[in-house]
């Protein structure tokens, strides 16, 4: 089975175990060497995941994989929180967290720059649109972003009022 259709299979079968667990699905992805992949899932909900939510889709997960046996090679799975950075990889994504500091890397420069920082501010289509520090209001395609991440301001966040 190709890199590719690994990849797909493991995404379907790990939305399917958060659904049955109650947890989003952020992302799933298949990364390392072909004889010792990692299979990475991140999962979230609304208060937070536990050690326990991470464990029980891991074992369901797990247990999936190993009976499909459709990864030719002894793999690591790795269940985890998204983080506070945490990455953005959906359209539903960059919608929820509209508002939210972003930090952006794009396949090819758009004005010159293909490295952003600053805010999310809305969709209008098929692009981002984002308040970036350096180059002020720019339209980012979402087919062009490579990388996406929310951006913690620690000292903010230590800053604000309780």
């Amino acid at each position: 089975m190709a890199n590719d259709s690994i990849a797909a299979r493991v995404q379907e079968l790990a939305e399917r175990v958060a659904i049955e667990h109650g947890v989003e699905l952020v992302h799933a992805e298949v990364a390392g060497p072909e004889n010792k992949p990692i299979v990475r899932i991140f999962i979230d909900k609304p208060q937070g995941v536990t050690h326990e939510d991470c464990s029980g889709v891991s074992t369901h997960l797990g247990t999936i994989l190993d009976v499909e046996d459709f990864i030719h090679a002894s793999y690591t799975l790795e269940v985890s929180s998204p983080g506070l950075e945490r990455g953005l990889y959906k359209r539903a994504d960059y919608e929820r967290f509209a508002g939210s500091n972003a930090k952006l890397k794009t396949r090819q420069p758009i004005g010159g720059q293909r490295n952003f920082r600053g805010r999310l501010l809305e969709l209008d289509g098929d692009e981002l649109i984002f308040e970036d520090r350096t180059s002020g209001r720019v339209r980012v395609p979402l087919d062009l972003i490579t990388k996406a991440n929310l951006e913690v301001d620690v000292e903010g966040e230590l800053r604000r009022p309780k």
